[in-house]
């Protein structure tokens, strides 16, 4: 069975003063129906830039340069314009990071959110009224009679990202993109607003796509994880695999660097040393190799994908096992500071 999304070689850059950012270089992943997928991986490893590229968000010097993003058949990358005014916010819907900026200040929040439903819903303007208030409810705005002829400005942030939720869900889409959307919330507002989201899978058969940081909420909604770096996915496979057999040294960096809660742990949080690779310039092998521990002479040249298991996939010479071991190991920067403190 075909899936609901299919991204296939996706590349996406920045033409700039400076040259050609190469922000996403070829990813490709795929999101089943009723799924809820996570993105991770550190600020710049281009996440939100793949997120944005899917319904065509990417604003000049941006643009997509390759690939295919196929949504139950139809390739979203070459509809045309009119095309993709109707899909975007009714088939496909995005949670933006920052719900501080992504409300118009100057305009009532209810008459943004039934602008939304009209347009795609075709109901009239008590109807859609109705709609708005049933769904400010739905997400857990108190009063939503009354809330819904405030301003943006009258909320929260916490309450500001629901209505952003709110307007994303109105016209039940097929997919979900939420990126960054419990970003600079408290955790009970977190917590409330994941839920959410888990329960539009199960009752409405919408799939997420969920852009994060935030290794711990993977862990607690998401059923598939894609781990990016570099513009290139670095590993992908199911949750339970990712967190407990990790197969590409920057998914295992990532888990060390994050706190271990109960069973009395004490473990020292080890940080990934060095910084991202410059992308205006990507290295031709593994971008992660000037920051990994295991890099070897043959790092300088880009891996295939090895299947540990079916659908769990890393992008590394160790995980093809023993015959891809390389003894000649390659000095980074992490060894030489070792060096250099033990004399």
């Amino acid at each position: 069975m075909a899936s609901l999304l299919s991204v296939r070689d996706l590349k996406t850059s920045f033409f700039t003063r400076e040259g050609e950012v190469q922000s996403v270089r070829g990813v490709s992943f795929t999101v089943e129906k009723g799924e809820m997928v996570g993105i991770v991986g550190e600020s710049g490893s281009g996440k939100s830039v793949a997120a944005k590229s899917l319904i065509r968000l990417i604003q000049p010097p941006g643009k997509i340069v390759g690939g295919e993003v196929v949504l139950q058949g139809t390739d979203t990358l070459r509809l045309p314009e009119e095309e993709l005014r109707k899909l975007r916010g009714n088939r496909v819907a995005m949670i933006f990071q920052d719900p501080m900026t992504s409300l118009n200040p100057v305009v009532k929040v209810g008459t943004q959110l039934t602008e939304v439903i009209r347009r795609h819903r075709k109901l009239g303007r008590k109807a859609a009224r109705l709609r708005a208030i049933e769904l400010l409810r739905e997400v857990g705005i108190p009063s939503p009679e009354k809330r819904i002829d405030q301003y943006p400005h009258e909320f929260s942030g916490g309450m500001r990202q629901r209505v952003m939720i709110a307007m994303a869900i109105s016209c039940t889409p097929e997919l979900l993109i939420a990126d960054e959307p419990t970003t600079a919330l408290d955790v009970t507002i977190q917590a409330q607003i994941l839920d959410l989201m888990k329960s539009l899978c199960d009752t409405t058969g919408t799939s997420v796509l969920l852009i994060t940081h935030d290794l711990g909420v993977v862990a607690q909604v998401c059923t598939r994880v894609v781990v990016m770096y570099g513009g290139l996915v670095m590993e992908e496979g199911p949750v339970e695999a990712i967190f407990e057999t990790p197969r590409h040294p920057y998914t295992q960096g990532l888990l060390r660097s994050i706190p271990k809660t109960g069973g009395g742990s004490r473990e020292k949080l080890v940080p990934i040393e060095g910084t991202p690779p410059n992308l205006l310039d990507p290295p031709p092998g593994c971008p992660f190799m000037e920051r990994c521990p295991h890099a070897m002479e043959k790092c300088l040249r880009l891996p295939p994908y090895y299947e540990a298991q079916p659908g769990h996939r890393s992008l590394c010479w160790l995980a093809g096992g023993p015959d891809n071991h390389d003894s000649g190991h390659v000095p980074q920067a992490a060894d030489t500071k070792r060096k250099e403190g033990d004399s």
